[in-house]
Parts: C-alpha cells; sequence; structure tokens
C-alpha cells in the first residue's frame, strides 16, 4: 500500500483527493490536513511514502513543507507531489528545486494525480504536461556546470540523457540493450557523482549542463 498524506486548506480539495485516492486498491490516505504546519507535524510522525502538498497553506506554503521534509540537508527526505492551482514558474522551480518529486496542476484530473503518487512511491518522477514545456525551455539554456569531482563515464551520460528525457528504467535498458540492473548500477553511480537526491534532479542537471538540448 501506498500511504499518502494530503495537505491543503480547502475541505472540498481534501475531501475529493481523499476519496480517489481511498478508491484505489493499491493506496491509503494516513492523515489530511490544513495547514503547512500540520503537514510538517504529521509527515514527521507518520512518515508517509507521498506527501501531497498544496502551495498556498495557512503558517508555512507547500514551498517551506517541502523544504522541511525533502530539501537539502534532510538527512532521510520524504517524497512529495505538489499539486496547485497556481500555474507559476516561480512555483515550479522552487517545488522541484526545494525537492519535489512531482509538480500537478488541480485541474490535471484524477488519472494524472494517480500517475504522479505512484511515481513518487517508486522513486519516480511527474511533472504537469502543461507546465514541462515552460520548465525544459527554461533549464535548456546552458549554464556553467559545477565541476564534478568525478565526471560521468559516456554510459553514465546515455543514461542521464534518457532520464532527462522522461524514460523509466526499463525504457533506458530497452534503448541501451542493457539489463535492468545494469541501468539501475549506472543510476547509483550517477547519484553520487551529482549528488542528486532524485531524477527530477538528474534532469534538471543534464538540461542546464547541455548534456540534452
Amino acid at each position: 500500500m501506498i500511504r499518502v498524506l494530503i495537505a491543503d486548506d480547502q475541505e472540498l480539495v481534501r475531501t475529493g483527493f481523499q476519496m480517489i485516492l481511498d478508491a484505489q486498491p493499491d493506496m491509503e490516505v494516513v492523515s489530511a490536513v490544513s495547514d503547512g504546519a500540520a503537514a510538517v507535524a504529521e509527515a514527521r510522525r507518520l512518515r508517509p511514502d507521498v506527501c501531497l502538498l498544496d502551495i498556498r497553506m495557512p503558517k508555512l506554503d507547500g514551498l517551506e513543507v517541502t523544504r522541511l521534509l525533502a530539501g537539502p540537508g534532510v538527512t532521510d527526505p520524504l517524497r512529495v507531489v505538489i499539486v496547485t492551482t497556481f500555474d507559476l514558474d516561480e512555483y515550479v522551480y522552487g517545488a522541484l528545486r526545494s525537492g519535489a518529486t512531482g509538480f500537478l496542476l488541480k485541474d490535471s484530473g484524477p488519472t494524472l494525480l494517480l500517475e504522479a503518487i505512484r511515481a513518487a512511491a517508486h522513486g519516480d518522477a511527474l511533472v504537469s504536461p502543461s507546465v514541462t514545456v515552460r520548465l525544459l525551455q527554461h533549464l535548456a539554456q546552458p549554464a556553467a556546470p559545477k565541476p564534478l569531482d568525478e565526471p560521468l563515464t559516456d554510459r553514465e551520460l546515455d543514461v542521464v540523457r534518457l532520464i532527462a528525457r522522461g524514460r523509466t528504467n526499463q525504457e533506458v535498458a530497452a534503448e541501451l540493450f542493457v539489463s535492468l540492473s545494469t541501468v539501475k548500477t549506472h543510476l547509483g553511480s550517477i547519484f553520487t557523482k551529482l549528488g542528486a537526491r532524485n531524477r527530477v534532479e538528474i534532469a534538471a542537471w543534464a538540461w542546464e549542463s547541455g548534456v540534452v538540448n
């Protein structure tokens, strides 16, 4: 079962999300709260598999909650999916930089919501299609990448390029004609060399450094 915490200041939204999630055979809502401070407290107490957070909440907003639960320096980060009505670039970038593994708009529909939760629970990431193009255009402006203590191998760069284009581990294995275990080995090395905590950060590094364009 995927254990989910919901945090949204609108009772109607919380109830709607809970009904959708509880109807799934592989999901369980362990807590539904109305403000950011309660979200942090409940998440730390319950350690859910996925935290579903709104951006604008009383006490602490969703970006601050994300930083506290999944941001840099968090010893054992939780997986966070942001679901919001606000399609603003600064929220998208802020959420992903704070450690979120997904970003959806509330009008994305239940199918995409469930896909994002399952992806996060399995260590993958999903960004709402309506913001993906803008996100990639922003990241596609090459910046001076931070020098790596140990450079990626050619094969690891192949894996990074495919991850940056949204491929799953199985799809990477098929495209590179290697085993799934080999892909996982490469990914482990990539995470270590880049200091990345999730696939979103690998993709961001790839676009920012010009590895993909």
